[in-house]
């Protein structure tokens, strides 16, 4: 009986999540909460998948001690608590729910607009203390005003929409969205400076990363519109706290409201202590229906990936379709096989992989095809995991450079991967295609025509093209008590130099190897098991 795959859930999740994953047989879960980083890393060993929120921080040397972490999952759109590059490295998925609470946050944002226009948190603690003073807390009309969105993902996408039916004006600043598509949106794209200067109100809706660490800083709330009002339900660490509770001290700004911090909770913050700040206690996914959709969504997703491989929502590989992934299977399989066999041949340095896709299979994304055929190249040359999460990574970490090409020329196959390495002064090129669409084959190595199945062990020669060298192995072979399998050689019309491809029954012993390469007529010889 197969060994069932190992959940770890180390935070809470909505029961719903829970009862996803207890419905697949193949997937067993345990869910230990409050664990310690010293007690994580004791644990975390034997389990397949990790799944967290914001509390459990998954460290590299969780990560490092995860000897059979495939994947890790984030109940959230946040990533900050997950060491994503020491992931990648180790070949491990992470996965988030980006847009599962961006409906809930993008409410939360409207709410803290309202509060600070209204002075709705003050207004409610005077009237519970028996105080009855309307005139203290005269508002603000938020139409017609000026709200500047920085970061223009789903959830500043989401708060655009209601700011626009709530009849403001909406500038956006996000270097990673063109102002077409802004101006599609029905918002005015801005630079930063600009947008802060112009702004009633400002709110927050980037990722926390070391270039957006300290974002809105002394100096950037000092070029804000006096009496404007600062918004951040994203990330605590985008706002420098100590400047902006000088802001708020001085009267430059109006107000703020804040569901995030630099430290969660903010005890001791000098914030706490000021009346124009509205402060909540990171309630951005916090609705029930939020919850659960965080949840499900990343059983959903683990479960998928454990299963069938497919990886939607990963943080650290290309979004690719379900669809198309699954169209890709048999031919990423056809590129990890061409590059073992290309990543043999080559047997010194690699410089550059080039990945080029003829006919019908250059209709497909490239990216996890190639992504496996740097897993069948990098495998056998490098220690530890190698997979389509850390193959690109690994290879750059090398010095190999990675180039893609598709054309819809048919190159005599309805489809064709060609897979191109440079070693030094040489290069080497190898071409499969798929029988019936499912079945690899080995088609043309170096202008040689070939056709060869790519399974089992194989033995590569390049030798001189004259009588007996076919003989001469065979007998290397039989002594061995070797099968050959199957056998393709081939030549090129005016060239010295040929090739074989032999299907063997059994790995060659090293000495029969050396004894091989040692033959005067063999230029090359190598074994590859596929």
């Amino acid at each position: 009986m197969t060994a069932k795959l190992g959940i770890l859930i180390a935070d809470p999740i909505h029961d719903d999540g829970v009862r996803v994953l207890a419905g697949h047989d193949a997937l067993r879960c345990d869910i230990v909460k409050d664990l310690t980083e010293a007690e994580l890393i004791e644990r975390i060993a034997g389990y397949h998948a990790l799944i967290v929120r914001s509390k459990t921080k998954v460290t590299r040397a969780v990560i490092n001690a995860g000897s059979d972490l495939k994947a890790i999952g984030r109940a959230g759109i946040g990533i900050d608590n997950i060491d994503v590059a020491a992931a990648t490295e180790q070949g491990i998925v992470v996965f988030n729910t980006p847009d599962a609470n961006a409906t809930t946050t993008a409410e939360l944002t409207i709410a803290h607009l309202l509060s600070l226009s209204r002075h709705l948190p003050q207004a409610d603690r005077s009237t519970r203390q028996g105080e009855w003073r309307p005139t203290s807390f005269v508002g603000t009309e938020i139409a017609g005003k000026t709200i500047g969105i920085v970061g223009f993902g789903t959830i500043g996408r989401l708060v655009a929409e209601r700011c626009r039916a709530l009849k403001m004006n909406v500038l956006v600043y996000d270097p990673f969205v063109t102002a077409e598509s802004m101006a599609q949106a029905g918002v005015e794209a801005s630079d930063l400076d600009s947008l802060l200067a112009r702004s009633d109100y400002v709110t927050l809706h980037c990722p926390l990363s070391e270039k957006t660490r300290n974002l809105i800083d002394g100096a950037r709330l000092a070029h804000m519109k006096r009496g404007a009002r600062l918004i951040n339900c994203a990330r605590g660490g985008l706002v420098d706290e100590q400047a902006l509770h000088q802001a708020l001290t001085e009267g430059r700004l109006a107000g703020a409201a804040l569901d995030v911090y630099d430290t969660e909770p903010p005890g001791g913050s000098a914030l706490l202590a000021l009346d124009n700040v509205v402060l909540t206690p990171h309630l951005g996914a916090s609705t029930q229906e939020a919850q659960q959709a965080v949840s499900v969504r990343i059983a959903e997703d683990l479960a998928n990936f454990l299963e069938t491989g497919a990886a939607q929502s990963a943080v650290n590989l290309p979004f690719i379709a379900s669809e198309q992934f699954g169209l890709s299977r048999p031919y990423q399989a056809l590129a990890h096989s061409l590059g073992k066999l290309v990543g043999a041949i080559a047997e010194g340095p690699i410089d550059e992989v080039v990945v080029r896709l003829f006919g019908r299979v250059a209709e497909l994304d490239p990216r996890p095809i190639t992504a496996e055929a740097l897993v069948g190249l990098l495998s056998k040359r490098l220690t530890g995991r190698v997979n389509r999460v850390n193959a690109a990574h690994l290879a750059h970490r090398q010095g190999i450079a990675i180039r893609e090409s598709r054309s819809e020329d048919m190159r005599d196959y309805l489809s064709l991967v060609e897979i191109e390495v440079s070693a030094g002064d040489a290069t080497i090129t190898v071409a499969g295609t798929l029988l019936g669409g499912f079945h690899p084959r080995l088609v043309r190595i170096d202008g040689h025509d070939v056709e060869a199945v790519l399974e089992g062990s194989l033995l590569f020669t390049r030798h001189e093209d004259r009588p007996g060298v076919v003989g001469a192995l065979g007998g290397i072979l039989g002594r061995e008590n070797i099968n050959i399998t199957r056998m393709q050689v081939g030549v090129v019309e005016g060239s010295p130099l040929a090739i074989a491809l032999i299907g063997i029954s059994a790995p060659l012993p090293p000495a029969a190897l050396a004894e091989i390469k040692s033959l005067p007529a063999i230029k090359q010889a190598i074994e590859v098991e596929l």
